[in-house]
């Protein structure tokens, strides 16, 4: 276990992060796991499959820490966007698994490492391709964080189902009628806004 202190901080918010994105998954069929629902093709099993390369990427290889995972997707063979989306081959718990076995290896290079190591990234330009340990791990929180508000909205898209987990939605209300007149009342404060523009 982490002590108290600047890691132990991060892997928290980074472990909350991870956990608010898997939650999404749950009670979806198939179907709806791997839909897309923006025009860009935005789908909740093909976040988690993104954050699990950007895990084992940048608080694995970065570091000198290879996973052994094979990740096909990440090969310079690989089509455009595919870690962005799953294959009807690629099973929802094959993925969910490598997430977390991700999450296991990023979470033992944090632990083995002191912050200000420094590593190569191997996709950046020669040159500009050093990064810390601290660097690496508040960028993954980043885009995990990010990719979590992603898969916040898809998922209200689906079904309406919110929140940060199922035991916090960190919502004012549960009633369907006061997030009704809510948005109303939004609507009409934008068209009042735009009519004034």
């Amino acid at each position: 276990m982490t002590p108290p202190g600047p890691k132990a901080d991060l892997l928290r918010y980074l472990r909350s992060a991870r956990e608010a994105l898997l939650w999404k998954l749950d009670g979806l069929s198939e179907y709806d796991a791997r839909r897309p629902l923006t025009p860009t093709g935005t789908n909740l099993l093909g976040l988690v499959k993104h954050a699990a390369g950007i895990e084992l990427g940048y608080l694995g290889d970065t570091f000198g820490r290879p996973s052994g995972e094979e990740l096909p997707w990440l090969s310079e063979a690989a089509e455009t966007n595919a870690d962005m989306w799953a294959t009807p081959e690629e099973s929802r718990a094959d993925i969910v698994g490598l997430y977390r076995r991700a999450w296991a290896h990023a979470d033992a290079t944090v632990e083995a490492l002191p912050l200000d190591t420094v590593g190569r990234v191997p996709w950046w330009p020669s040159g500009r391709d050093e990064v810390t340990l601290h660097h690496a791990v508040v960028r993954v929180l980043a885009d995990t964080q990010r990719h979590a508000g992603h898969a916040d909205v898809v998922r209200e898209l689906m079904d309406g189902a919110t929140g940060m987990d199922r035991g916090d939605t960190s919502m004012p209300s549960d009633d369907p009628a006061w997030w009704e007149e809510h948005r109303a009342r939004v609507e009409r404060a934008a068209r009042e806004a735009g009519q004034r523009a």
